[in-house]
Parts: structure tokens; sequence; C-alpha cells
């Protein structure tokens, strides 16, 4: 643990004398000439680049992630209700760096990558529960949600517990050069344990709220429509008593 804080003043060091760079840089543009750039370049720009491309694969992993899902559900909403797991790790990721006072490296961001891919089990497996009591045992909503917590409360724990079990050797360091890695199982141990219990509460609230706000659609584009289909029988209805019928002459 003290290699990782020696860790963090160097690389707090380097980001306060990278500010100073920059702000020289800033001050002196002015005096060169059109033809001249200056800027700062080396292991500083190449951290850049490697921020930008860890950020476009997270993008892309959530992305197949949100696919697959919407594949096997055969829903485009549910999916996104699972997804929601994703921002409730992000808490848990910012709580274990505080507390371990590790700064924002790129390993902390391929945790975050990792965290991606794993917190969605949880919500696929409550939400896959909530459909199958729904569709087989007539379940309303509340009940089944109700239902489904209590019955994979046990799972969930089990696997979120283990994996987090397994990534405490790797997070205390142990083997030998596994200070590098500190930083992505705290990470990944952070984000995994605040999203477990944090999912359990707020995904089947999220998920109420998306589907009395789906009804309440589905309800307001019906009613235009049945005042349109309605309109032709009431306009017969109204001339049918102007018929007159008259006998055929004999």
């Amino acid at each position: 643990m003290s290699f990782n804080l020696r860790i963090n003043n160097a690389t707090n060091i380097i980001k306060e004398i990278n500010a100073e760079i920059n702000a020289i840089l800033n001050k002196i543009k002015s005096t060169i000439p059109r033809d001249y750039t200056a800027k700062l370049t080396g292991q500083n720009q190449q951290m850049k680049e490697s921020f930008q491309s860890l950020q476009f694969a997270l993008i892309l992993s959530l992305v197949l992630v949100y696919m697959v899902m919407a594949a096997e559900f055969e829903s485009l909403w549910q999916p996104f209700v699972i997804l929601f797991t994703f921002p409730l790790s992000i808490i848990g990721v910012l709580f274990g760096l505080w507390v371990t006072r590790t700064s924002l490296s790129i390993m902390v961001i391929l945790g975050i990558i990792i965290i991606g891919g794993i917190v969605v089990n949880n919500g696929i497996v409550l939400i896959e529960y909530v459909n199958l009591l729904r569709t087989r045992s007539n379940f309303k909503l509340k009940d089944a949600l109700i239902e489904a917590s209590h019955t994979r409360l046990r799972p969930i724990m089990m696997t979120a517990l283990t994996t987090s079990l397994g990534l405490i050797p790797l997070a205390l360091g142990f083997a030998e050069g596994a200070e590098i890695q500190i930083p992505m199982a705290v990470t990944v141990m952070a984000g995994l344990l605040f999203s477990t219990f944090l999912s359990l509460v707020i995904i089947p609230s999220i998920y109420i709220t998306f589907e009395d706000s789906l009804s309440w659609i589905k309800n307001l584009i019906r009613l235009p429509l049945s005042a349109i289909k309605k309109a032709p029988s009431e306009e017969i209805a109204s001339v049918a008593p102007r018929v007159i019928h008259l006998r055929q002459a004999q």
C-alpha cells in the first residue's frame, strides 16, 4: 500500500509540473512566430491518447452489452434499466478511490471497463426472473419484483462476493509486481460491491417507473385511435333514423 501511495504522489507531482509547463506555453504562444508551435509532447501526449482510446473502448463495451441484452430480452427498455447498474458502480468506484487514496489512472479506467461487463449480471438475473414470474405465474408487477428480489438475493450475493474475494490478494499487492494492478482491483471490488447492494433497491424502482410511463404513453396513444374508430359508427347511427323505408308497389 505504501508503494501505491508513492505512485500516487509521483502522479500528482507530474500533473502539477505539466500544468505549470502548459501555463508557461500559453503565455509565450503570442511571441512565437506563426510557422512554429510549442506544445508538451512525449509521455504526456501518449497518456492523453491512451485515455481517449480507453474512453472509446468503454463506450463501445456498453453499446455491445446493450445490444446483446436487447436481443436476449427482445426489448429495448429493459436492457436500459439493467444498464443503470453501471452508474451505481461508479459511485462505489469513486468511494473506493477516495478511501484508498488512489488517483485516476489507466488501470482504473481498465477496471471501469471490466465493471461494465460484470455489474449487469445482477440486473439480468433479477429482471429475467421478474419476466418469468409475470408470464408463467401471472404475478402483478410489484409482487413479481418483491418475489424476485427475495429469491434472487442469494445468487446475486454469491456472484458478487466470490468475484470481490478473489480480487483481495491482488488489491493488497501480495504478489511480486502486483502494485501496478492494485488500482484496477480496488476499482472492480468497490464498484461491484456498491452496485450489488444499490441495484437491489434502485433497479426495481426504475423498473416500476419505466413500466408506469410506458403504460401511460400507450393509453395516451389509444385514446385518439379509439375516437377515430368510433367516429364512422356514430355517423351511421345518426343517419339511420332519418332513412324512410318504402314498400314496393304491387
